[in-house]
C-alpha cells in the first residue's frame, strides 16, 4: 500500500480521493463491468487497489448507496443493486424498448451533451484530453477488429462530460451506461445495408471533430460538433429502422 494512504489526510484531498473513488466505481457500474448482484471488493482491497484509508473508502460506499447503486448486507458484503433507487429523473437505459424511446434518449443527448462538450473545450486539464485521445485510439483499433467499439465510443463521451466540470453530467452519462450507444440496440441484420467498417470510421471521424474543438479551446465549434454527431446517430438509427420496417430496435 502506498506510504501516503496511512498518513492523515486533510478534508480537502480526502473529499478529492472520495471522488475519484465513487467516479471510478460508478464508472464500472455503468460500462457494466459490475453487474447487479456482484459484491464489491472489501474495504481493505479498495485501500491497496486504490491507496487511500479506510475513512475514504467508507465515505465512497455511502455515496454509492445514497445513489442507489448498491447495498450493504451486514456481515456480508456489500453489492451492486439489481435496479438503482431512481429519484426524479426516470430513465431507464435497460427499458428502452422501442426505436422511438432510443431516439428520445437521443435527442435528451443532443440538448445535455452539446454543451458539456461546449464546457470541456473550456474547462478541460491536458489529462483530460488525454483520456479522450486513449478512448479515441481505442475506438480506431476496435474498427480493424470484431467488436462494435461499443465500450471505447461510450468512454469518450463520459469522458468528455467529465471535462465538463460538472460532475451532474457524468453521472447522467454513467447512469445511462453503454445501452445509450444506438448500435446496441440493433441486431446486426439490420445494419446489414451499411457496411460496417465505414460505419464506424464515420463516427470515428466525427469524434476527432469533437476532439479537435475541445483540444483548441472552441467551445462554439466543440457545441456544433457534438450536435452534428448526435444529430448524425439519431438519423443514423431511424434510417435503419426504417430499412428493416420493424417496430422494435
Amino acid at each position: 500500500m502506498p506510504s501516503s494512504a496511512l498518513r492523515p489526510l486533510n478534508p480537502k484531498r480526502s473529499r478529492s480521493l472520495t471522488q475519484m473513488l465513487v467516479e471510478s466505481m460508478t464508472s464500472r457500474i455503468g460500462r457494466r463491468e459490475l453487474r447487479p448482484g456482484d459484491k464489491l471488493s472489501t474495504e481493505s482491497e479498495f485501500m491497496v487497489e486504490y491507496g487511500v484509508s479506510r475513512t475514504v473508502v467508507r465515505e465512497a460506499i455511502s455515496r454509492l448507496q445514497a445513489a442507489g447503486l448498491v447495498e450493504t448486507r451486514q456481515g456480508v458484503g456489500t453489492f451492486v443493486l439489481e435496479r438503482a433507487r431512481q429519484g426524479p429523473f426516470r430513465v431507464d437505459p435497460t427499458e428502452l424498448a422501442t426505436i422511438e424511446d432510443v431516439i428520445a434518449v437521443l435527442e435528451l443527448r443532443i440538448a445535455i451533451e452539446a454543451e458539456a462538450a461546449a464546457l470541456a473545450a473550456g474547462r478541460r486539464s491536458d489529462a483530460h484530453l488525454a483520456a479522450m485521445r486513449q478512448a479515441l485510439d481505442a475506438f480506431a483499433r476496435s474498427v480493424a477488429g470484431p467488436d462494435d467499439a461499443v465500450n471505447p465510443d461510450f468512454e469518450f463521451h463520459l469522458q468528455i462530460a467529465t471535462a465538463s466540470g460538472n460532475r451532474h453530467f457524468a453521472d447522467l452519462m454513467n447512469h445511462l451506461g453503454t445501452l445509450i450507444i444506438p448500435r446496441t440496440r440493433l441486431v446486426p441484420a439490420r445494419c446489414a445495408q451499411e457496411d460496417r467498417t465505414e460505419y464506424l470510421r464515420r463516427v470515428g471521424r466525427e469524434h476527432e471533430d469533437i476532439y479537435a474543438a475541445i483540444a483548441r479551446h472552441d467551445g462554439d465549434a466543440a457545441r456544433a460538433a457534438m450536435r452534428t454527431h448526435l444529430s448524425n446517430s439519431r438519423e443514423r438509427l431511424r434510417r435503419a429502422h426504417e430499412h428493416a420496417g420493424s417496430p422494435h430496435p
